[in-house]
């Protein structure tokens, strides 16, 4: 398409002809967009959408370079990282930073998920009765008996957090060639990660809706990890460009899906376009009900926010 065909609005937009009532090039020109054959259709339409997971790579890809990938490195236990005062647990000798690595002699696998809630059910099922743990802390390992305090529903509690015993660590690569790979492989992980969430958001609408953000929670949880952890700022910007990526596929009106859906949609009639009038309803109405849902998660989000909370 020759470049004197992409007009300047003036409001800072930029778009094609097509879309403009008021071009003077004749609605049977060749080189407009909706005269195309559908592959040049296609590959138009599809260009936001490469843009955004190839900038996803480009970001895991200077992690990489720069500050080098995290690893979670799996050791044998639970971590206790915080024991609340007065507790059951401080009662009994449990201290933050400690590793419990048995409960009534039954030692827990190196890699395994469900440590976690394995001893929350066993702390859970023996109120006001002595639990044996196993507890390494530093070079030591020892046994500390606790007795889990009655809650008001008769299940047991210690008053501990409770974490999986995990190491960061951090994957620099040697050369250029690895950097390439460990890119590539963070990248298929995160991208995996996305369709995941987005697959489980479908099939659970009806207990995820409330988690759908906007940009307002988008902005702020960009600032928060910001300012907890600079490395994960590059995969908090990879993953939500593969979110638009995914997002804006949906065969929704008003997102680059959509268009493509009328475009395959002609194509498997021969190359008969859908009548004008329909199109335009059909995009109108999308663009109204995500403006619609926009403005719905903007005011949702920013009531949210911890500062306006405090107005209230």
């Amino acid at each position: 398409m020759p470049l004197s065909e992409v007009k300047s609005n003036s409001c800072g937009f930029v778009g094609f002809p097509d879309n403009d009532p008021d071009s003077d090039i004749p609605v049977d020109d060749e080189n407009l967009l909706k005269n195309r054959p559908v592959l040049d259709r296609v590959i138009v339409i599809s260009a936001g959408v490469v843009a955004n997971i190839i900038f996803a790579y480009v970001i895991i890809f200077i992690q990489v370079l720069s500050v080098g990938l995290p690893v979670k490195e799996v050791f044998p236990g639970v971590l206790v990282p915080e024991v609340q005062s007065f507790s059951a647990a401080s009662r009994g000798g449990l201290l933050p930073g400690d590793v419990i690595i048995a409960v009534n002699g039954n030692e827990f696998p190196k890699v395994g998920p469900n440590a976690v809630s394995e001893l929350v059910d066993v702390i859970k099922k023996n109120p006001k009765r002595n639990v044996l743990f196993k507890v390494a802390r530093g070079k030591e390992d020892f046994d500390v008996g606790v007795t889990p305090d009655e809650n008001f529903d008769g299940t047991g509690k210690i008053g501990v957090q409770l974490s999986l015993n995990l190491k960061l660590s951090k994957i620099i690569p040697k050369n250029l060639f690895e950097a390439f790979s460990y890119a590539g492989k963070e990248f298929w992980g995160l991208t995996y990660t996305v369709l995941d969430s987005l697959k489980q958001t479908f099939l659970n609408f009806s207990q995820t809706a409330s988690k759908v953000s906007g940009p307002v929670a988008i902005i702020a949880v960009g600032a928060e990890v910001a300012r907890s952890n600079i490395d994960g700022l590059y995969q908090f910007a990879a993953v939500l460009n593969l979110n638009l990526a995914v997002i804006n596929l949906l065969p929704l009106p008003a997102l680059d899906g959509g268009s493509l859906a009328l475009v395959l949609i002609e194509a498997a009639r021969g190359g008969r376009k859908l009548p004008r009038e329909l199109e335009q309803r059909i995009m109108s109405s999308g663009i109204m009900l995500v403006i619609l849902l926009g403005l719905f998660l903007i005011i949702r989000d920013t009531l949210n926010l911890d500062f306006v909370k405090d107005l209230l």
